[in-house]
């Protein structure tokens, strides 16, 4: 099961998002519109790929009115160029209210969730996670990384308040001010509680050995090349997580997933994916 969007996140988006394309009302629907006008539409999809987002339309449906949705596709299955996606029925002027809002943030969503899984596809049988970063649009995070989860992959860590993970700025303050690595790690270790994850970024193969020896959970391999993750897998040889990050594409991340690194994090999941050409449109008797 895909663990679902928080309620609370979702309404938010949904609110910000009409309060934006509707700040006073449509007033298009309203002045060409009876009000007791009824429209069926149907979301379909005009290529294929992955869906996320069918709960996302409904909530957007409901928040303008007594909609109905139902959904012929879940999210997280695959479907073709053409397939009926889902059917809405309800008062006209709630369905083409929220139309643009809908299908702005389903296409967003389905785009992502096909990114993820070619991805994912093209790791498949080695022992690599897909996952997510931060690079996310700004007050949609929750529903990008629902999309993440759709497509096959996994969630990296929420915000900077759920894990430590300290990066190449972090460890570029610490050298400024003369501080070690591993004497920074112990310190840190010693604040945070012992269920706070802990995470150090390096890109250089002499930093492993400090780095990993100081106790951490996850070491992130930054740029590193095949033959460098290799070795970088060997030194740390299953005392923490490896996380290989930086110059990853769908051409180069099944060599990366073979040198045996256990997550794969690739941001343009989130800050490069197409929308994906989806259509909800007036089904006309």
């Amino acid at each position: 099961m895909i663990h679902p969007i928080p309620e609370h996140a979702l309404r938010a988006v949904i609110d910000m998002a009409l309060a934006e394309d509707a700040p006073w009302g449509d007033i298009t629907s309203e002045a060409f519109l009876p009000p007791n006008a009824i429209a069926d539409a149907e979301l379909r999809a005009r290529e294929p790929g992955v869906l996320a987002g069918a709960t996302v339309v409904a909530a957007a449906m409901a928040a303008c009115g007594a909609v109905d949705v139902i959904a012929h596709v879940e999210d997280g299955e695959r479907f073709a160029s053409g397939t009926l996606l889902a059917t809405v029925r309800g008062p006209a002027r709630a369905v083409l209210r929220a139309e643009r809002v809908a299908l702005n943030l389903v296409q967003r969503m389905s785009g992502i969730a096909t990114a993820t899984a070619a991805y994912v596809d093209a790791v498949s049988g080695t022992r690599a996670r897909i996952v997510d970063t931060r690079k996310t649009t700004p007050g949609l995070r929750a529903l990008e990384r629902y999309a993440v989860r759709c497509g096959g992959g996994f969630n990296h860590r929420t915000s900077l308040s759920d894990a430590v993970l300290a990066k190449d700025n972090h460890l570029a303050v610490l050298a400024a001010n003369g501080v070690g690595i591993a004497d920074a790690i112990r310190a840190a270790r010693g604040q945070i509680g012992h269920t706070v994850h802990l995470e150090v970024e390096v890109d250089r193969i002499d930093q492993i050995e400090p780095v990993v020896g100081a106790g951490i959970d996850t070491i992130m391999l930054d740029n590193f090349t095949p033959d460098m993750l290799r070795e970088g897998v060997q030194i740390v040889a299953g005392r923490a997580l490896v996380e290989a990050s930086g110059g990853v594409s769908l051409d180069t991340v099944r060599s990366i997933a073979e040198t045996g690194v256990d997550l794969i994090s690739v941001g343009a999941l989130t800050h490069s994916a197409r929308a994906l050409d989806l259509g909800l449109d007036i089904a006309i008797a």
